[in-house]
């Protein structure tokens, strides 16, 4: 197995999970919160999947699913349209509501896709580009892409046990 096959399947885990933590929720749990601090589902699934889109459109070159197919409009959230949830405040989280799963769902198999289509194209020496000089040692391609499956599981195994949490209350 090359290195874009090992993150395409990582990328596909990253869609099984948020298709996994969404599958047949009712949809008043996208918005609940164990406490008033809490995150909820619809926050950890939305952020993700901006965050996907953001940090793997600006290494394409490319403008962002979330503005380029219109998924700012249909969230309709009272953000601006390149917020992506880092350093969102409990309020900010409180403000992201979504209650349609199927949007979440869509919106993140969107970005999957225009993931996907660029991992594809991608050689063994573009993962040694470097993307980002501000770190010490600078960030490469690869360890952004990474960095961003990292992210994003760890966020989707956080909706699916808040889910879980949610459902047995």
């Amino acid at each position: 197995m090359d290195a874009t096959d090992l993150l395409l399947t990582a990328f596909d885990n990253v869609e099984e999970a948020v298709r996994g933590a969404l599958d047949g929720i009712d949809p008043e749990l996208l918005t609940a919160r164990v406490d008033p601090e809490a995150n909820t589902i619809a926050w950890l699934v939305w952020h993700l999947t901006r965050v996907q889109d953001d940090h793997v459109s600006e290494v394409a070159g490319v403008e962002q699913a979330y503005t380029a197919n219109g998924w700012a409009d249909r969230f309709a959230l009272p953000f601006d349209a390149g917020a992506i949830g880092y350093g969102f405040s409990s309020e900010d989280v409180a403000r992201t509501h979504i209650t349609d799963p199927q949007l979440l769902v869509d919106h993140h198999a969107d970005v999957h896709a225009r993931t996907a289509e660029f991992v594809r194209g991608l050689s063994p020496a573009d993962l040694d580009r470097v993307v980002d000089e501000r770190w010490d040692p600078p960030v490469t391609l690869g360890v952004r892409l990474v960095s961003v499956i990292t992210d994003d599981l760890q966020h989707a195994g956080q909706a699916a046990l808040l889910r879980g949490s949610l459902e047995r209350r």
